[in-house]
């Protein structure tokens, strides 16, 4: 069941970080009601949904919330859970019945979770954004490119899903743990922006201190240091580099025949473009899998640069079963891991299916309320294709 089964939480459909977080919480074991839209919302990058792989865990029932029987359907099985998600611009559940006052005066205890790009308030806070533009005003992606370079703009790992979704799980289950103590839910507003800001703290720092400057390409960790960076192989593949500490510079330096005194460039700014000359005329020289059996295994702090495709074959992601295949797919296995309450191997997404709401809502319901809803949905279901007809 994994270390959070127990936990039960409704998950309003959403796109990027909204149903990132469900997935976290899911695979480590919570009990996730997934309400879907009748429709397709026509946001996001639409794709099979099996192939959508941060909806795998969840039970999914399609509802009408422009029905006032269906949020109150809702608001019925909020009174049920323990968290419910939401990933709506502000004040769009409020505008459904399904805000925090409405749901908290059904469940006191209620966890609250929202997540939007800019917050709950302030001057941007109504408008749209993507997860760039979070980044964008951080600070953060102004840090990130080469020398000379624009800005480049990074996977939406940095906004969406660590600084949305993953700030989401955080604040979740610490207003879980707060709740269980006082009886008392609360509301949670994870800002990406706030989320991304928070991961900027050390730079923020190195920064004040001197140690940072706001020129990309300049700096340790953003291509600006040459023991920190990738290189070109023979082969057009690419290896990385990262021996930032002497002792491990000098195993690389040994490693590849230069000499111990290559450290005085390495430790002299001024002179990094030479070392990096030097590291470039070796690593080209050869191939990525000739460098991978001379320096892997070792502590000159170096890795082959994959694709996800190879990332599978990969000894040290084998080894920890690090991807992992369900219904035909690669993808990432649940993380972190437990010694004991160890989670199951994922379920693959599932469109929702009316076949599966009986067994899906008797998990939720009293037995007494469960045909009611049935037949709710099922009027509901049948209005909105009409309509759409």
């Amino acid at each position: 069941m994994g270390p959070l089964g127990g936990l039960k939480i409704v998950e309003l459909a959403g796109i990027g970080p909204a149903p990132m977080c469900g997935m976290l919480l899911a695979d480590l074991g919570a009990s996730v009601l997934r309400i879907d839209r009748l429709e397709p919302s026509g946001l996001g990058v639409e794709r099979p949904i099996e192939f959508n792989l941060i909806m795998r865990n969840r039970d999914t029932v399609a509802l009408d919330l422009k029905s006032k029987r269906s949020i109150e359907l809702v608001l019925r099985l909020v009174q049920q859970s323990d968290v419910l998600i939401e990933g709506f611009r502000p004040g769009v559940t409020e505008r459904l019945g399904l805000g925090p006052t409405e749901c908290m005066e059904r469940n006191p205890a209620l966890v609250y979770g929202r997540v939007t790009g800019w917050g709950q308030d302030g001057p941007l806070s109504k408008y749209a954004g993507h997860d760039l533009n979070y980044v964008a005003i951080t600070g953060a992606l102004a840090a990130m490119g080469r020398a000379g370079a624009p800005p480049t703009p990074p996977l939406n790992v940095v906004g969406d899903f660590a600084g949305g979704g993953l700030f989401l799980a955080f604040g979740i289950l610490a207003a879980v743990i707060e709740a269980r103590r006082s009886g008392k839910g609360q509301v949670v507003d994870a800002g990406i922006v706030d989320g991304v800001a928070s991961m900027m703290t050390q730079f923020f720092g190195m920064k004040a201190v001197g140690l940072w400057t706001e020129r990309r390409g300049d700096n340790i960790l953003d291509s600006g240091a040459p023991f920190y960076d990738v290189y070109r192989c023979a082969d057009d593949q690419f290896i990385s580099v990262a021996p930032i500490e002497d002792k491990f510079f000098l195993e690389l330096v040994q490693l590849i025949d230069l000499p111990a005194s290559t450290i005085e460039l390495k430790k002299d700014k001024r002179r990094w473009g030479e070392l990096r000359t030097v590291l470039a005329d070796i690593f080209v020289k050869k191939s990525s899998q000739h460098w991978r059996n001379l320096l892997e295994n070792t502590d000159a702090c170096f890795a082959p640069v994959l694709t996800m495709e190879e990332a599978a074959s990969h000894p040290q992601l084998k080894a920890r079963k690090t991807l992992i295949e369900v219904a035909g797919v690669v993808q990432p296995a649940p993380a972190p891991r437990f010694s004991r309450s160890v989670p199951d191997i994922p379920r693959p997404p599932r469109a929702h299916d009316p076949k599966d709401y009986e067994e899906i809502l008797s998990r939720w319901l009293p037995r007494e309320e469960l045909a009611p809803a049935l037949e709710l949905i099922a009027a509901s279901s049948k209005g909105v294709l009409q309509a759409a007809r």
